[in-house]
């Protein structure tokens, strides 16, 4: 083969390094792309390849053919090298070949390391000794980024002819080896700044999360917890082969924009008011309102204890002491009554599954009772809005607060659809802000029906459900058993809450139980009969 065809072929093959370096992805995979190739390039039977952080020098690949050697990289075999020092001393290292090309950011050709007096090859020659090898000839070059700063370099050793002898390093695998340097810089600067950005991007997104449950002391380690039940859930429908959900896939794209999304799920909630979303019990305002009931029943007791001291000393002045008697017990059947009202209105206040239409009708009672206000005038000892808020239904939000709560979905596409996410990237916004739908449409904030919703999105808004039950982090409820959150979860799905086919799976391949060991108080984890749960194996086709 003639030398301007060699090297006409060489050029190509170069170009076709520089089209693969650019796809490469993985950085592992591209430092070995790198240093294989620029090997191919010149014939070098060995080199290693060095990342620059700092004033350290990391080896990162080490390969000789001839001695069957490859550490570092995807071999998972570590090399047995310490990293070496650019200062020593506070003086530049240029002691070694590698050190001074970094320092320098230039390439040092060497035809014979034998006959080289500037560097020092102790190292070179120990390794030598132990192994039986003999280094030659050696090219470093350095890689330099788009500020000039050297971020790595490549050092090849003991070039090769076609007849296998070695020989130095020719001038044209010289320039070959810096222009696959420049290339290879290029990929590398372009896949840390790509890594920088995911990464700063990633840390907003956990910031903002953690900003979430900060806002509110009753939420702990909801926006943590989550996405990892999420990913729990999902990775277990992409493992399941059988049944509705048995063609469900979740591509690498797809499972991280689903992260992403389950970090973002509640970020609506940072236009949310904190005094709805710590809205502990039903009174509560900027401060609990059953406190100034309390006032109240008070000045009740005391207008009670007042009359019956009127009425005893007129009893006792016309010498009537079983009228006297009288006024004290029904003192005493009154200031009972009252307390026990009092004590009944601190537990409705509370809120809680479900209230009675018996305890609805208590509280309507409890409000037609007077008392006198400081101006002397007759009040209900209840508000109408207190009576309102006392009769919420089930938890401690009244229809305004909850629509004010429910806003936060549509908060949270509204912000995400505003981000310019990457088309890997685009379902952000419909995975977050579908966890609050329901699969029979009955859901917010648009209403969705289950075939309007993604595998995905369904699967978040049962980790969103589940997280929220089996919390014991809430002070205003009681931890919950992991049975007993199960048995709420399947009635959900008999309701038509969420999806009867991911429910399987949550039970079927043991996904709560491996939430409820990474995440719930011991004392919460009991026994669970699948089969007695609600819901349970109502799949439907899809």
């Amino acid at each position: 083969m003639s030398a301007s065809r060699d090297l006409l072929e060489r050029v190509e093959r170069l170009n076709r390094i520089g089209i693969a370096l650019s796809w490469q992805r993985d950085t592992t995979h591209l430092l070995e792309t790198i240093l294989e190739n620029a090997r191919a390039l010149t014939g070098a039977d060995g080199g290693s390849l060095y990342l620059v952080d700092g004033d350290a020098v990391s080896f990162e690949i080490m390969q000789t053919e001839s001695l069957g050697i490859r550490l570092g990289g995807t071999t998972g075999q570590e090399i047995p090298f310490e990293p070496l020092r650019l200062h020593v001393d506070g003086q530049p290292n240029r002691t070694m070949v590698i050190t001074s090309c970094i320092l320098d950011g230039r390439s040092i050709n060497i035809a014979d390391t034998h006959a080289e007096a500037a560097f020092d090859f102790s190292g070179t020659r120990s390794f030598d000794a132990r192994t039986g090898y003999d280094t030659r000839s050696l090219l470093a070059v350095p890689m330099l980024d788009h500020e000039g700063e050297v971020i790595a370099a490549l050092q090849l050793i003991n070039a090769t002819d076609d007849n296998g002898r070695v020989v130095a390093f020719s001038d044209e695998s010289h320039r070959l080896t810096e222009s696959l340097a420049s290339q290879a810089a290029l990929a590398l600067t372009n896949k840390r700044l790509v890594d920088g950005l995911r990464n700063l991007f990633e840390s907003f997104v956990r910031l903002i999360a953690e900003a979430i449950d900060e806002k509110s002391p009753y939420t702990g380690a909801h926006c943590r917890r989550v996405p990892a039940l999420t990913l729990m859930l999902a990775d277990a429908a992409h493992r399941h082969e059988e049944g509705p959900l048995g063609g469900f896939r979740l591509e690498e794209n797809e499972r991280y924009a689903l992260d992403l999304a389950a970090w973002l799920h509640d970020c609506g909630k940072i236009t949310t008011p904190e005094y709805v979303m710590d809205k502990s019990t039903k009174l509560e305002t900027v401060r609990d309102g059953i406190d100034t009931i309390a006032t109240r029943v008070a000045v009740c007791q005391a207008e009670l204890q007042g009359e019956c001291a009127r009425r005893q000393a007129q009893a006792l002045a016309r010498d009537d002491h079983a009228a006297a008697a009288r006024a004290e017990a029904e003192r005493d059947t009154g200031c009972r009554q009252l307390a026990d009202d009092l004590a009944f209105l601190r537990r409705a206040n509370i809120g809680g599954e479900v209230m009675s239409a018996a305890d609805v009708e208590r509280v309507r009672a409890i409000a037609t009772r007077q008392w006198t206000d400081s101006a002397g005038q007759a009040q209900p000892l209840l508000t109408e809005d207190e009576v309102a808020n006392l009769c919420i239904a089930r938890g401690t939000l009244n229809d305004d607060e909850r629509r004010i709560i429910e806003n936060h979905a549509a908060m949270t596409i509204r912000m995400l659809e505003r981000l310019p996410f990457p088309r890997a990237l685009a379902s952000v916004p419909e995975y977050a802000g579908a966890h609050h739908e329901r699969v029979d449409g009955r859901g917010y904030p648009r209403g969705l029906t289950r075939e309007q919703m993604s595998v995905p999105a369904r699967a978040m808004a049962i980790a969103d459900v589940f997280e929220a039950l089996s919390a014991n982090d809430r002070p205003y409820k009681e931890a919950r058993s992991l049975s007993q959150c199960l048995q709420i979860l399947g009635r959900m799905c008999e309701e038509g809450h969420i999806d009867p086919d991911l429910f399987a799976i949550f039970i079927d391949q043991g996904v709560y139980r491996e939430y409820a060991e990474r995440y719930l108080d011991p004392a919460q984890i009991d026994e669970v009969d699948p089969r007695s749960l609600p819901g349970y194996g109502r799949a439907v086709s899809g």
